[in-house]
């Protein structure tokens, strides 16, 4: 396809999709260092399970990404990149993608 939309999805609350730089792994682990300094493992948390701060992160980064397909490749920038974000694992987990493909009339 030529045009179209790329929505990818992630149905589990510990868990999130972003993008962001893909060029440099330190990208990676500066985000991650961010995000435990901003929500600690160790806090006053009530939810029982004891992972918190995976749910907390994972309202941050958000479960679905929307990507504009153009030329048939995903229109990401030059440096982007699609990440999978586990805050709660390994688990097994799904992640869900659907293309929506357009058609223009000229």
């Amino acid at each position: 396809m030529d045009e179209g939309l790329c929505m990818i999805y992630v149905p589990h609350t510990t868990a999130g999709i972003t993008i962001n730089e893909n060029a440099d792994p330190s990208v990676k682990t500066d985000i991650m260092m961010v995000l435990n300094k901003i929500v600690p493992w160790e806090a006053a948390y009530k939810h029982l399970e004891g992972n918190s701060p995976a749910h907390i992160k994972s309202t941050l980064v958000g479960a679905s990404e929307l990507i504009i397909i153009q030329n048939g490749q995903l229109a990401l920038g030059t440096w982007q990149g699609v990440f999978f974000c586990e805050f709660d694992g390994p688990r097994t987990r799904k992640v869900h993608v659907r293309i929506l493909e357009l058609k223009f009339k000229g």
